[in-house]
């Protein structure tokens, strides 16, 4: 273990931080932003938090920019706490994008000093407040998945599309055009999504996870959602949450129940456990990926792909039916 990292956490995050600050400093104007004449003539650098937000901003950018997430695969960012790498790697880039709304909690301090020498923006914004949810319980903290309503993720690239015209204006055109192809995009997988998740009877639109990500999935494709955890995975679920998890699942006959890329799969094993004990068996129904994108060159590596596979699992599920063969496009 390393003592001093044990005596002051704090003090050392912040301090790799500055230090990163001085030494660019020594090397490059890092009090300003890059000249838009500079850009036109290379790429972008921009930096992610996720890999959601990566994989917009690479639809968007194309080859204008050179994308680096810092969370990958797998990774929570409810509880992703910035390394020293990952400060170094926000210091460098031309653009930064995070999620915003709470979503990377632990990173929020290292965030806010980052917008003091690099343009940073929170593609949350992109939404109006009033079509956020703001859950019981949750401080007054609106719900942070927003990808999980297409048409809310699409307010988010256009978000995106505008940062990025603004950092580089010379290329406008490009951004401009490469979004709009995406948007068409995205939203003919809006309406994909509503076309399968409309074949599921409605007594049994029903999704457990994990932990409670899947909000404005379940308002813009009429589920009925309940988690194990609360919107964040900050808190850990407890012996009460487990059994009153159970007791509904019983009591509503749920035939699946869904673990998530990005959260220990021993939570809801416990769930399962404790319905059998009520005598009915449910199904852990496949991995649904909730906080970050699947590996890489994988289907669920892109944001469309990832929402595919979730819609797939959910629909095989919960209706017990092999997915149609074409159902995936």
């Amino acid at each position: 273990m390393n003592p001093w990292r044990s005596r002051q956490p704090r003090r050392t995050v912040f301090s790799v931080f500055l230090a990163a600050v001085l030494a660019l400093s020594a090397c490059a104007p890092l009090g300003r932003a890059a000249d838009p004449s500079e850009l036109a003539g290379r790429a972008v650098r921009v930096v992610t938090t996720t890999s959601l937000i990566a994989d917009a901003a690479k639809q968007v950018g194309g080859s204008r920019v050179e994308v680096t997430a810092l969370m990958g695969p797998g990774i929570d960012p409810h509880l992703y706490k910035a390394r020293e790498g990952d400060v170094l790697r926000l210091a460098r880039a031309d653009i930064v994008f995070y999620h915003g709304l709470h979503l990377e909690a632990k990173m929020a301090d290292i965030l806010a000093k980052m917008g003091r020498w690099v343009p940073t923006y929170a593609v949350g914004n992109a939404v109006d407040p009033a079509d956020l949810i703001y859950p019981e319980g949750s401080a007054g903290n609106p719900d942070p998945h927003i990808w999980f309503d297409v048409r809310l993720w699409m307010q988010v690239v256009s978000y995106i599309a505008e940062a990025l015209a603004e950092r580089d204006p010379v290329h406008r055109e490009v951004y401009r055009a490469n979004s709009h192809a995406y948007l068409r995009e995205l939203a003919e997988l809006d309406g994909w999504v509503r076309e399968w998740v409309g074949r599921i009877p409605p007594e049994q639109r029903v999704l457990v996870t994990a932990h409670d990500a899947f909000g404005y999935f379940a308002r813009a494709y009429n589920f009925e959602v309940r988690g194990l955890q609360g919107i964040s995975t900050v808190a850990e679920a407890g012996i009460a949450d487990v059994q009153e998890l159970a007791d509904f699942i019983v009591r509503r006959r749920i035939r699946a129940i869904f673990i998530e890329s990005s959260v220990p799969v021993r939570n809801i094993e416990a769930v399962q456990e404790a319905v059998r004990a009520r005598g009915w068996e449910v199904a852990i129904g496949g991995q649904l990926y909730s906080d970050s994108l699947g590996e890489p060159d994988t289907e669920a590596g892109t944001y469309t792909g990832m929402v595919r596979h979730n819609v797939r699992t959910v629909v095989e599920a919960l209706t017990g039916q092999d997915f149609p063969s074409g159902g995936s496009r």
